[in-house]
Formats: structure tokens, C-alpha cells, sequence
């Protein structure tokens, strides 16, 4: 196999982490000890692409641990239908790999303007977005060369899960999150196992993510990165709602990624992985529950648990290389998606 910056961007993972985490433990606190003098009761959060999927892990990680409500911005409405929102009680994020894009910009700007407190979380701090925001988290990732985003991914989550763990003064969360790196290390060791499976669904031209709670957002990245990189019709979907309707798409050797880790919802995961292959499907399972990996007949065991929280961190690794593996196998080329390029400018 070819060199691949995709690949190589895919290793750096651990590593970005560490920066990251070393780098921003103490400017977070204080970060933290300024909005705590803020009258915020709810987040709203400006993003795209695979940056949105990073704003959905923080539905669930800011509501599970500080108990606010977290909303996706609309930023069509600030660029195109020149609406001015009233932020009263927001704390507005925006989060762009390349701090560039105008329409994140423009709502960090209109909520800033409001007297809302504004972050922009970015791999470039000294980008539009950082400059319209009045505080900034540099996420670390380094030069990000691959079109499809991978390390600025994880370190936006990590990013998050400081901000979120800082402001609740949550020590321990804190002391575990650090940790994280040795666990997308370990995970690494699935690149041959990924391979493997990518080599069953080379011929699918449609596929399936599904997760729930924390993993909502991941399979939403994963589809993202099928998608942008393989050229497969992959949906993503939460467990709950693909049962509400969009199971009828079942059929005889549909490809499913299924990622299901121990927590919360881990029993309603594997009831409905059994009834998947009930009804036919090629299902891959991204987890570390057992009885989900036996059900599996394409079986993906992470190779460690950790808390639920932060297990996105992790399990996404399976299938950025599930991804990398099947854009090789379906005879494209990683490092130059169709029709893509690395910065995206909306309005």
C-alpha cells in the first residue's frame, strides 16, 4: 500500500491529544473560572461538516454534566436571511478546524455583539473565527494535510470534554480524560482488523451507521468519512429513531456499522443488533460488549473500555480506518476525495 497522509493523520491521534491536553489544562481552568462569572443557562454551537459531529457529542456531554440544553446554530439565518437571534442566556460556540468559514463566523459575531460569551474552537488561532470570538481554544492538532478531517476531529471532541469537564470542576474527569491517548493508541491495533472488514464491503454501494447517546456523533463521523472518502451512500441514525421507520430498509446483506459501547445504552444496542441480523444484515459491531461482538458477523472488539463519556475518542479510530480501507478497496484514493477540498468557505 502508498503512502497516505490520511493514514498518517490517522496515527498522529494520540499524540494531538497529548498536545492538546498539556497545553490547554490550565488556560481551560481559567477559562472556566471566567464563565462561571457569566449568567449562561444553555450552549448554542455553530459548526459544519464534520465539526457538527463534534457539536452532537456535546449535546450529550454538556447536558449529562452541567444539565443545560445544548442547541445546533442555523447559520443560513444570520448569512441569508439577515435575522438577528436574541442569545439572552447563551454561551455560543463555534467550531471549525480552519476558523475560516464566514457563516460560523457570522454567528459568533451577531452573539458576541448580543453580550452572549463566545469560544471559538479551532486548530488556527489567529483565523476569522478566533478573531470574531471572545475566547479561544486552540485545539493543537498541527497541520492538518488530509482533506478529511481526522485528528482535528478527536481534539475538538477532547476540547470539549475539558471545556465541559472544567466547568463543572469535575477533577477526576479530568485526571481520566488525560488518559484517553494511550486508549486511541491501543485502538490503533484494530487497522488490520478494519482492513479486513473493508474488504467484505468493497462491492456495497450503500451502507448504514447507527449509534445512540454519546455514539449519536459517531456514527454520524463515520458516515461522513464513508461518504466523502468511499463514494457509499452511507446514513447515519440514531438507534431510537432508526426504529421509528427507517428499519423497513433492512434487507439481505445490507452493510451495518453499529458502534456500541458498555453505559447507559448498551442493552438497547444489543437487542437491536440481534434483531439486524434477524433480518438479514452484514452487520459490523465498533464495541466492547460481548454479547453485541458475538451477534456481529463482522466483530470489531475494541481492544479497551473506557467511561462512556469519552469512548467516542476512541471508537471513532475504527472507523476512520474502516473508511481509510474501504476507499482503497473500492480503487479510489484517500488523499484526493471527489470533488472535495480542505477548506470550506459557506455563507
Amino acid at each position: 500500500m502508498t503512502r497516505s497522509t490520511l493514514l498518517e493523520e490517522i496515527y498522529e491521534q494520540p499524540a494531538a491529544l497529548r498536545r492538546l491536553i498539556d497545553a490547554e489544562m490550565e488556560p481551560m481552568t481559567r477559562l472556566a473560572q471566567a464563565l462561571h462569572a457569566r449568567d449562561f443557562r444553555y450552549v448554542v454551537i455553530a459548526a459544519r461538516g464534520t465539526s457538527d459531529n463534534a457539536a452532537r457529542y456535546a449535546q450529550y456531554l454538556i447536558g449529562a454534566t452541567l444539565g443545560m440544553p445544548v442547541a445546533l446554530a442555523t447559520p443560513s439565518l444570520h448569512t441569508r436571511y439577515g435575522v438577528h437571534l436574541r442569545f439572552d442566556g447563551a454561551l455560543v460556540i463555534g467550531i471549525s478546524q480552519s476558523g475560516a468559514s464566514p457563516d460560523i463566523c457570522a454567528v459568533v459575531s451577531d452573539a458576541r455583539r448580543s453580550g452572549a460569551p463566545t469560544i471559538a474552537i479551532t486548530n488556527h488561532p489567529e483565523s476569522p473565527l478566533a478573531q470574531a470570538a471572545e475566547f479561544v481554544v486552540p485545539i493543537h492538532a498541527g497541520i492538518e494535510r488530509s482533506i478529511a478531517a481526522t485528528k482535528t476531529y478527536t481534539a475538538q471532541l477532547a476540547a470539549l470534554a475539558m471545556l465541559t469537564l472544567s466547568l463543572a470542576n469535575d477533577t477526576a474527569g479530568l485526571a481520566a480524560l488525560a488518559t484517553i491517548p494511550d486508549a486511541m493508541e491501543a485502538t490503533l491495533a484494530l487497522d488490520e482488523r478494519m482492513r479486513e472488514i473493508a474488504g467484505e464491503m468493497a462491492g456495497a454501494t450503500a451502507a448504514i451507521t447507527i449509534g445512540r447517546g454519546y455514539h449519536y456523533a459517531t456514527a454520524w463521523e463515520i458516515a461522513l468519512k464513508l461518504k466523502e472518502l468511499t463514494r457509499v451512500v452511507a446514513e447515519p441514525y440514531s438507534a431510537a429513531d432508526f426504529q421509528h421507520g427507517p428499519i423497513a430498509l433492512v434487507h439481505e446483506g445490507i452493510p451495518i456499522v453499529l458502534i456500541a459501547t458498555q453505559g447507559a445504552v448498551a442493552d438497547d444496542l444489543a437487542a437491536l443488533a440481534l434483531r439486524l441480523r434477524n433480518l438479514g444484515a452484514h452487520l459490523t459491531a465498533i464495541s466492547d460488549v460481548s454479547v453485541i461482538l458475538e451477534t456481529a458477523d463482522r466483530p470489531a472488539s475494541l481492544p479497551v473500555s473506557v467511561e462512556e463519556r469519552f469512548a467516542p475518542m476512541t471508537a471513532v479510530i475504527a472507523g476512520q480506518l474502516l473508511a481509510f480501507h474501504l476507499t482503497h478497496a473500492r480503487g479510489l484514493d484517500p488523499d484526493r476525495p471527489h470533488g472535495l477540498r480542505k477548506v470550506t468557505e459557506t455563507r
